[in-house]
C-alpha cells in the first residue's frame, strides 16, 4: 500500500476517534446533568458501536496493506472483537 493511502487511512481513523471522544464528553455531560437513563444508555451504545467501527477500520486497513497474515487477523478478531 502506498504511503499516501496509509496516511489517508490514519487520518480517517484519527477523525473517527475524535468523534468518539466528542461522544464520550457529551455522555459525561448527560450523566452530570442527571439525564434520563434510557438516553444515557442509548449514547453509551452509540459510543461503543463507534469504537467497534474504528477497530474494524483499523483491521481492514492492516488487511489492505498486507501487514497481517490471515492467521494474525483471525487471532486479533478472536481476542478483541
Amino acid at each position: 500500500m502506498s504511503e499516501v493511502a496509509e496516511q489517508v487511512r490514519k487520518k480517517a481513523l484519527c477523525a473517527r476517534l475524535a468523534r468518539v471522544e466528542g461522544q464520550l464528553r457529551g455522555l459525561q455531560k448527560l450523566i452530570q446533568s442527571d439525564a434520563d437513563s434510557e438516553k444515557v444508555a442509548q449514547q453509551m451504545a452509540a459510543a461503543r458501536k463507534a469504537l467497534d467501527k474504528a477497530f474494524f477500520a483499523m483491521i481492514s486497513g492492516k488487511i489492505a496493506e498486507g501487514s497481517l497474515s490471515a492467521d494474525d487477523v483471525a487471532k486479533l478478531l478472536l481476542r478483541f472483537a
